[in-house]
């Protein structure tokens, strides 16, 4: 039988045990060879978001593979708002998630849709993600290797989700933005999108005032599609700034989950606007600029 003085000491061991298994030290950007050492890691769990054909031909050793469509409601106008918490119940049961785990995402476009996915996790209040940096891109240009192989997933319950609601920029939101100083409303389109002259909406243009840095200004092609060395620096001369509150969108919140990756990684206050434009610009009444 333990004592009481045993016992406490063996439930702080179990604890700190539990603790260190969970924090498992990996930094929100990872590069390939940190992630190389930690593939056989007892707690990981690796998230593939590039299209299904691609997963198919490959793909990380043990990733599982997440539709974008899963991430997003998928409802007109606003397709890219967050789904409905029965969706993404479903979606966390069915890759065999669990809140202790490292959860590592990628995707082969440069972060979008994996920084769409960390700024889901964000949401329900996970506490240790990271972003491959490059993504499959980089990890293959590092002759790392991959795998056809579909890991088998135990599926688990699903977890009791609740939306931290903080991190979501609403309509409201924006407009309180648009008039404050000290907010910052980063537009992650091109600049055809920006200035009106390419239009995927009732309207084209852009919220007035937002400042405009396409997500392909933020990854570096010289470097497998990594972000940019230089991309605090560059945020700094556009007047996105650490002391500022930034919301950044794009069309659908697909290209501004990488913009809020990088906002997240540079500990920027920063929030998503998942309606986008496609909310925004079919909505007659919000003020627009061109």
């Amino acid at each position: 039988m333990l004592t009481g003085l045993r016992f406490r000491a063996t439930v702080a061991d179990a604890i700190i045990y539990r603790f260190n298994a969970t924090v498992m030290s990996l930094p929100l950007i990872l590069e390939s060879n940190q992630l190389a050492q930690h593939l056989e890691d007892e707690n990981l769990l690796i998230v593939d978001l590039c299209r299904n054909e691609v997963y198919t031909r490959m793909h990380l050793p043990g990733a599982v593979h997440v539709e974008p469509a899963e991430l997003v409601s998928g409802t007109p106008p606003a397709t890219g708002k967050l789904p409905n918490i029965g969706k993404l119940k479903a979606l966390f049961a069915r890759i065999g998630y669990a809140p202790e785990q490292q959860v590592v995402a990628y995707d082969d476009e440069g972060g979008g849709w994996a920084g769409r996915f960390i700024w889901t996790l964000d949401l329900i209040g996970h506490q240790s993600s990271s972003y491959l940096n490059g993504g499959l891109v980089a990890w293959t240009k590092n002759d790392l290797p991959t795998t056809t192989t579909i890991p088998e997933i135990t599926a688990a319950e699903a977890p009791a989700l609740e939306i931290d609601h903080s991190l979501i920029a609403s309509i409201d939101d924006v407009l309180q933005a648009i008039e404050d100083p000290n907010s910052v409303i980063w537009d992650a389109r091109s600049a055809e999108e920006f200035n009106g002259i390419m239009i995927n909406a009732q309207r084209g243009g852009h919220i007035p005032g937002a400042t405009n840095l396409d997500w392909l200004e933020v990854m570096d092609r010289e470097r497998g599609l990594r972000i940019r060395e230089d991309i605090a620096e560059h945020l700094k001369t556009l007047g996105i700034t650490p002391d500022k509150d930034v919301i950044t969108h794009c069309q659908t919140h697909h290209r501004s989950g990488l913009t809020y990756l990088v906002g997240k990684s540079l500990d920027y206050r920063i929030r998503a606007y998942d309606g986008s434009w496609s909310e925004w610009g079919n909505s007659p009444d919000l003020p627009i600029e061109t």
